[in-house]
């Protein structure tokens, strides 16, 4: 690539001259290339040590002048193909031109400009795709790619010098960090160590410093333990570490693959050394904290913050802080936490203004918004900027005002004993059952039939009011009127002023009446009702009567949400909780329906309307509580092994006995799950989700620490699981709200009680005071980063159960052992991974589906077990293998379309390394029939033939003629679609109706099951053109073998044997067919019982084989094909039954030809065999059918065939053979061996390697 002209001052330092002119040098680094000695060592340390540009590029232009002692580098090259053009170039171009300068300071601006030229052209060109990557930066990928062999599609993400501790050796080098690798290099005076590890096989990332190492990150992943250190800032490149393998686990987890967004601001000054990808990955870090910290809807992207001060008119003050801007928000977070928070979307905004500056409030703004609140904000240091940024987000943001949504709050203070629902009559539509009694299909409800609850179901469904009038009534309102004053002073909706305060008032409990309202102001939930107006009814109207397997689990668990409530135990509560589970089963098909998410969207039925709770719904499932409810509840377990992990820092002498009894992993899923509501007393759990909805899921983890500290001596005393369990559940039965006012619901977890003593009651408001005590000093960034730490454990070992399963599913059937099958599934699942991201098009990461069984999820295509095949096969056919490969695929691709399993891949693959020479053999004498053998494939056999028998004269055989021929071929095709699709058609539709539906896989299942094992017999015979084919296959795989003289003389004699076999054969079956086309004539044939019968020609037979065969022949003249020629007669019958018991089973063709075979000659003569693929000192035995060929010619002939135990027996005769393939071949160093050659790097110029392994 061309440079900038840089100056040089030593060009002979480190450097070889090769080539020179008056003007122009071309240099090569010492150590490159050839010799290099102890210098070339030193040179190449310390281009790895010190980072030197040259170490990128190991050759250079200088440009020189006569007089001059200062060089300037034009140029540099990483092979000698490219310098060498760029020298060229210069010779051609320049060195004419400046020769007629006379002053050599004319020809170094000359040259300089010209060179600045031919890069700014270049740049020109290049722009669109790299214009953010600094020049050195570009370097250091292309320097990765050669490197460590990556594609082009493999980008880099950052790179740092390091060292990495082999041993106690700290090899000084430089850590790659791209998209999808973790890769290292280091060359130390002639030692050269080169790690590539995949993200995807990390199981953990730590930053620590111990006595051996300092400070260092430790890589870990499940066969080694890497250190790294000195670095120069470690925590930004351990922070880097984490994003790039968090987003490895996301797609582990639910197929996302890493994209370059686009739409992210660009800096303002290109960052040095800093690649798009890098600013891409800070800013979506950013991005996530400022989302969560703030509630934010997922797609909202932050523009930039900066620090200010904001006015609080509750304690006039000028709080400091940092404000955010964002496409449709402004929001403030205080320095001091918990001081305050406050979010202004900015479609409530009306006024955005500058107010004058003063001393005491330099650069002050204010925001107006539509509830008449003002907000003010000084000391910002670029407030003309920020004044601009937020006018371009207004002037984007919809004018119009939502229709329903954007009511203003209700105060919700009229007497709730005047909403009371009427009586409803049995025939009235909300008394149908959801299940009709005569279908297992839910009744649809139209709009008209159910209403919709337009309000929280507790206010339709209380059932007195005697509470209201009591002590507990007037508590209520006692708490209502508090957050009435705090309405009053920090404001109501979403531009409420959040402070400690508002903490406060929360842990005392939300009164009933604004439950709703805040619950939906404090999950974010509002945010996205108000800007999505009728998203919700038109979701219910398009998956209304729909049916799919999330509705039917759905329909199975309505009864089962809450059914102790009343709201629950009539049809409009069930209705409405139907409507919204459905609905966002249709939103999030990838969560669709997961249990648990019926009773938590129970409860916020019961505070809130059918829209509002969907919305809450929204905000929990992907939001506040991630992965909780997708088919592995991952998000449940990650957060499991956070509350395992805060045991042991918390409760140190609990920790251990927990884990003993395996108590922990038990409790945490229905507590996390469910929010405590399944395991608590409704009017105490209720309170548990409204802190949770303030605080988030570190509020659940500290309440779960208080619960465990609060029965510590007694869980240290327990002996097993079972008593630990008791004595929690006990203890949560009695944890009761004494404020509640709505009349206790019977609680239907199992009521425990210890003897004669009465239970002690805990009141909820004591625990949360408690937890709040003892452990709020928890915090929610610190969570974060545990929850990273915990995904990284959680995703790996559910990849190695879901590796068990898999291996435990297709060990019975298949001849490898655990260990080989569990390899087999690694190198499998990588090579489907690096399709997901080194694919040309992104299609393979969509063929992944997470609803599928284990077995189903990782599938790779044709290219793909190419790759694999060539790598892993014992039977290497050099240039052929690939064509071996493709026949193979075909052959396990049994549903056609063209992508295979793993159950698939190691069928295929066992068939090759195991069972005796007969079930190698038949693996791979169907690799030359249909479906594995294409049509076209067998017409180069054709094409082979006419040309080596084109000198002999031909005698057409009188039994072929061209219309025979044609009429061959047409029945041929007609019967082989007929045969696929009956074959596969069944199947393919009862697929199609519903993929998801898990009655098919038990079906499949049984039908596997049923499967009889396939004999000898069943194979149907060979027509010569893929005998022909299975003889250069034989021959390409006995080359580069040990004795593979032996091996061709072995193979010449037993492929002349059989051609003899196969005329013999047909001689015998000419005349039998003549006869009987009279009693065929009227008579049809089922394609698919053709394999299993034998034609009538076996009637001609002697005496001794009519009678046992008296039955099949009954079968096949009912079966038998309509024929009106004596040729056709011929080609259409069938070529795959064996006669039992016949004398002439090795010498005659007793049934008819195969039906898709199509011969390209009559007989094979010797010469052509010797021809095309015989080495020449292989000596061909068995000459004798010459004479036959000679007489038949290229002809087709359709009546030569050989069957499988032909084959069989005459390979039985050749101890050479048979020595070959009973020679057992070890498929683990094979795997091994595969994974050398994937790491080794490519010296190719163009840097592509098929794959890198992690």
């Amino acid at each position: 690539m061309w440079l900038g002209p840089e100056e040089v001052l030593l060009a002979g330092a480190l450097w070889v001259t090769e080539r020179a002119n008056p003007f122009f040098l071309l240099q090569r680094r010492r150590g490159h290339g050839k010799g290099g000695g102890l210098t070339g060592l030193l040179v190449g340390t310390l281009d790895v040590v010190l980072d030197s540009s040259a170490r990128v590029a190991p050759y250079r232009i200088l440009h020189q002048t006569q007089d001059s002692q200062v060089y300037w580098a034009v140029a540099c090259g990483s092979s000698r193909k490219e310098i060498t053009k760029h020298w060229e170039w210069l010779e051609n171009n320049l060195l004419q031109t400046l020769s007629i300068f006379d002053n050599e300071e004319d020809i170094t601006t000359f040259v300089k400009g010209k060179i600045h030229g031919i890069i700014a052209e270049e740049n020109k060109n290049e722009q669109p795709q790299s214009e953010e990557d600094p020049g050195k930066f570009k370097e250091a990928e292309l320097k990765m790619r050669k490197q460590f062999g990556m594609p082009e599609v493999e980008k880099l993400v950052n790179y740092y010098s390091c060292s990495y501790w082999k041993g106690r050796v700290p090899r000084q080098g430089w850590l790659y960090l791209t998209v999808n690798h973790l890769c290292f290099y280091s060359f130390l005076l002639g030692k050269e160590v080169t790690l590539v590890i995949q993200w995807v096989d990390v199981t953990q990332l730590e930053k620590n410093a111990t006595l051996l190492f300092p400070e260092c990150i430790k890589v870990s992943t499940r066969d080694s333990e890497l250190y790294f250190s000195m670095f120069l800032n470690i925590n930004e490149t351990f922070k880097l570490m984490e994003q790039l393998a968090n987003i490895a686990m996301r797609q582990l987890l639910d197929n996302e693959s890493f994209l370059q967004d686009k739409s992210l601001p660009k800096p303002r000054k290109p960052l040095k050394n800093i690649s798009a990808l890098k600013r891409d990955l800070d800013a979506r870090a950013k991005n996530e904290c400022y989302r969560a910290t703030f509630r934010l809807p997922k797609d909202e992207c932050l523009d930039g913050h900066t620090d200010c001060t904001l006015w609080t008119p509750f304690n006039k003050m000028h709080i400091p802080g940092q404000m955010f801007v964002s496409n449709n928000y402004i929001c403030f977070a205080s320095k001091a936490e918990e001081a305050c928070h406050l979010i202004i979307p900015l479609r409530e905004v009306t006024i955005v203004e500058k107010a004058d500056s003063s001393s005491v409030l330099p650069s002050p703004l204010s925001i107006s918004t539509k509830s008449k609140m003002t907000f003010f904000f000084a000391n910002l240091k670029d407030r003309d900027f920020l004044v601009q940024r937020i006018s371009d987000f207004l002037q984007r943001t919809p004018s119009k005002k939502p229709c329903s949504s954007d009511r203003e709050w209700k105060w919700n203070l009229a007497d709730p004993g005047c909403e009371e629902v009427p009586e409803l009559p049995s025939s009235s539509p909300l008394a149908v059952s959801p299940m009709s009694a005569l279908s297992n299909r839910p009744v649809s409800f139209c709009a008209g039939e159910v209403p919709t609850a337009s309000q929280g179901l507790l206010k339709l469904f209380r059932r007195n009011s005697e509470e209201l009038l009591g002590p507990k009534g007037a508590k209520e309102k006692m708490k209502e009127e508090s957050w009435n004053i705090h309405f009053f002073e920090y404001g109501r909706g979403m531009c409420m002023y959040r402070t400690a305060k508002t903490r406060e008032l929360v842990q005392k409990g939300i009164p009933e009446n604004l439950r709703g309202e805040l619950w939906l102001l404090f999950s974010g939930a509002w945010n996205e009702m108000v800007t999505h107006p009728d998203y919700y009814a038109d979701l219910v109207e398009k998956s209304m009567g729909k049916y799919n397997l999330a509705t039917e689990e759905i329909e199975r668990d309505l009864h089962r949400s809450m059914p102790e409530h009343p709201a629950f135990q009539n049809e409009l509560g069930i209705a409405a909780l139907r409507r919204v589970l459905t609905a966002y089963a249709f939103r999030n098909p990838t969560i669709g329906y997961c249990q648990a998410m019926n009773i938590v969207t129970s409860v916020l039925l019961l505070y809130c309307n059918e829209e509002e709770a969907f919305w809450l719904l929204v905000a929990l499932c992907e939001r506040m509580l991630p992965d909780y409810y997708n088919t592995r509840v991952v998000g449940a377990l990650v957060d499991q092994g956070i509350f395992e992990e805060l045991t042991r820092e918390y409760l140190p002498q609990l920790s251990e006995k927990m884990q003993d009894l395996g108590v922990i992993s038990t409790i945490s899923l229905s507590w996390f799950l469910t929010l405590f509501l399944s395991v608590m007393p409704f009017e105490s759990a209720v309170v548990i989700v409204d802190c949770f909805f303030y605080e988030g899921i570190k509020f659940i983890l500290q309440v779960s620490l208080a619960i465990l500290d609060a029965n510590m001596e007694k869980l240290l005393q327990c002996c097993d699981e079972g008593e630990a369990m008791t004595i929690l559940g006990r203890y949560l039965d009695n944890v009761v709200n004494r404020q509640s006012v709505s009349p206790p619901i019977p609680h239907l977890h199992a009521l425990l009680t210890s003897g004669d003593d009465p239970p002690l009651e805990i009141d909820i408001f004591e625990l949360i005071k408690t937890s709040y005590e003892k452990f709020s000093n928890l915090k929610a960034d610190d969570i974060e980063q545990m929850r990273f730490k915990q995904r990284l454990k959680v995703i790996q070992s559910l990849e190695d159960t879901a590796k068990k399963s898999v291996v435990r599913a297709v060990s019975s059937d298949i001849g490898f052992s655990i260990e080989e099958l569990e390899e087999l599934y690694v190198v499998f699942k990588a090579k489907y991974l690096m399709s997901c991201y080194w694919g040309n098009n992104r299609a393979a990461a969509a063929r992944r589906d997470q609803s599928l069984p284990y077995l189903e999820q990782y599938r790779i295509d044709m290219e793909q077990f190419k790759e694999l095949f060539i790598s892993l096969t014992p039977w290497s056919c050099g240039a052929h293998t690939p064509v071996l490969a493709g026949r193979l695929f075909r052959l396990l691709d049994e549903n056609r379309d063209s992508l295979i399993n793993f159950k698939e891949f190691v069928t295929g693959m066992s068939g090759m390394y195991h069972g005796d020479l007969t079930e190698k053999l038949k693996v791979l004498y169907k690799l030359h029939l249909p479906p594995a053998l294409n049509p076209e494939e067998t017409e180069s056999a054709l094409e082979a033939t006419s040309y080596f028998t084109e000198d002999v004269t031909t005698e057409v055989s009188p039994f072929v003629s061209e219309l025979d021929f044609c009429l061959h071929c047409e029945s041929q095709e007609t019967q082989e679609d007929k045969g696929r699709r009956d074959e596969n058609g069944p199947e393919k539709e009862e697929k199609g109706t519903s993929p998801q539906d898990y009655r098919y896989y038990l079906r499949m299942w049984a039908k596997e099951k049923e499967s009889k094992k396939e004999t000898i017999k069943d194979l149907p015979k060979m027509s010569q053109e893929q005998f022909i084919e299975l003889c250069k296959t034989l021959y390409n795989m006995f080359s580069e073998d040990p004795v593979e003289q032996e091996l061709y003389h072995a193979i010449a004699t037993v492929a002349s044997l059989l051609l003899r076999i196969g005329e013999v054969g047909k001689k015998f079956s000419n005349r039998p067919m003549r006869k009987s086309e009279d009693c065929k004539a009227n008579n049809t044939q089922d394609p698919v019982s053709e394999e299993e019968s034998p034609t009538s020609e076996q009637s001609q037979n002697s005496a001794v084989e009519q009678q046992p065969q008296a039955d099949h022949e009954d079968k096949t003249c009912g079966d038998a094909q309509p024929e009106k020629t004596q040729q056709e007669n011929q080609t259409l019958g069938d070529g795959s039954g064996e006669g039992q018991g016949s004398p002439l089973q090795l010498l005659s063709d007793d049934e008819t030809k195969d039906d898709m075979s199509m011969s390209s000659y009559s007989m094979v003569s010797t010469g052509s065999l010797q021809c095309e693929d015989i080495a020449d000192d292989t000596v061909l035995v068995g000459c004798e059918g010459s004479s036959s060929a000679a007489r038949y010619g290229s002809t087709i002939d359709t009546d030569w065939s050989i069957s499988f135990e032909q084959i069989l027996a005459s390979m039985l005769t050749e101890t050479a053979l048979v020595n070959y393939f009973e020679k057992k071949v070890n498929i683990l160093q094979k795997i091994k061996d595969q994974k050398k050659v994937e790491r080794q790097f490519s010296s190719s110029s163009d840097y592509e390697l098929s794959s890198v392994s992690g």
